[in-house]
């Protein structure tokens, strides 16, 4: 409830915000559209099992837009994670051959001394995104998640490019591929699943966010707030029943063809269901950075991106409450109004507590234009 308490207390705020922001610009003209607009850091959300469920604020965009501007953005997410302790690594490693993990070899993982745990999954995340300018300064936006969860394709892929890599093999050549496979034996989580929903609803979210100058030519600072609200209690794998809020601040600076962009966040949330060992509220925070060549382009237009994101985030217990780090490289490609991204997402260290790969296909964000409304003094010179 404290949480709730909170998100209504920002919602309330924020929107009595606009309404003095609107009433102060309702005789002001409306800032034109961006000839050339920026597009702002890479919109991937974190697919990490652990905390998956969580609100995730993700950074905003630069595409300065008029009042009445909506959009609609669709984003595709995949991931794989091959997640464990130490000690199943071991187990998994002495094992001969490729197998079905069943009754016998989970009792033995959760038999292991200390705690143990392993994540072997795949899921698949559609997002779609209504936004809408209200404001010169003021935007707000509604997302709408169905998550897919399975075995998934990628553990042959993944297996090959760590043999050509000359990587270590995690022990995955023990585990049958393309296995749903999640036991933890942690203090406060007991937890075997091997049958999870095949797909399913997430919370919605909701948000406002307000852009400091409303139609930027050098800088920008993209001031956000977001809530995730459970619309039906907790459900296993895909809702916590609880509510989360979060505040995110972007930086972004603008030189000719070139941009870079800051962005940091913070989000109050509760436990989920691979994330039970965390006992009570948390608080976690996103860092993300760019300094790319953010290049203008023109309808039709193809570039290529090297966006880089570095992601940090806490979880418990044990080794899962090591920083996360990640990395993303993508493609863009405008289409008149709208844009196209594919992007390929990589973790740097601590791959416990990480997917293994992922990667996202976003668009078409498709823009609508609303016509500007004359100002009162334009209508005066009108009619004389």
């Amino acid at each position: 409830m404290p949480a709730a308490a909170g998100c209504l207390l920002l919602l309330l705020f924020l929107a009595s915000s606009v309404r003095a922001e609107d009433a102060k610009a309702a005789g002001e003209e409306a800032p034109p559209p961006a000839l050339s607009p920026h597009y702002g850091l890479l919109r991937v959300p974190d697919l990490t099992p652990f905390g998956f469920l969580r609100l995730d604020m993700r950074p905003a965009h630069a595409v300065s837009a008029p009042p009445g501007t909506w959009a609609l953005e669709v984003e595709l997410g995949y991931q794989n994670t091959w997640a464990m302790s130490p000690n199943v690594q071991d187990y998994l490693k002495s094992l001969p051959g490729r197998r079905k993990l069943g009754p016998t070899e989970i009792q033995a993982i959760r038999s292991l001394p200390g705690e143990s745990y392993l994540v072997d999954m795949e899921l698949g995340l559609l997002d779609t995104t209504l936004h809408y300018k209200m404001s010169p300064h003021w935007g707000t936006y509604a997302t709408l998640s169905v998550v897919r969860y399975g075995g998934g394709f990628l553990d042959g892929t993944i297996e090959a490019t760590h043999r050509l890599l000359g990587n270590e093999s995690f022990g995955r050549p023990a585990v049958e591929r393309n296995d749903v496979n999640i036991i933890l034996n942690l203090k406060r989580t007991q937890l075997v699943e091997q049958d999870l929903p095949e797909a399913g609803l997430l919370d919605p979210k909701f948000g406002l966010r307000y852009s400091v100058v409303a139609n930027p030519t050098s800088w920008n600072l993209v001031l956000e707030g977001a809530v995730k609200v459970p619309v039906a209690g907790q459900r296993q794998f895909l809702s916590t029943g609880h509510t989360d809020f979060g505040l995110q601040a972007t930086l972004q600076g603008f030189s000719g063809r070139h941009a870079a962009y800051a962005s940091l966040a913070g989000v109050y949330a509760k436990q989920s269901d691979l994330t039970r060992a965390t006992a009570g509220s948390s608080f976690h925070w996103n860092s993300r950075l760019r300094v790319p060549d953010d290049r203008p382009r023109q309808p039709g237009g193809a570039g290529l991106r090297e966006p880089q994101r570095v992601h940090a985030q806490r979880h418990r217990p044990a080794d899962l409450l090591a920083m996360k780090y990640q990395t993303s490289f993508g493609v863009r490609y405008r289409m008149g109004s709208s844009l196209l991204t594919f992007a390929v997402t990589e973790n740097l260290k601590s791959f416990n507590n990480t997917p293994d790969f992922g990667f996202q296909l976003a668009g078409p964000t498709a823009r609508r234009w609303r016509a500007r409304r004359e100002s009162p003094r334009e209508r005066r010179r009108a009619s004389l």
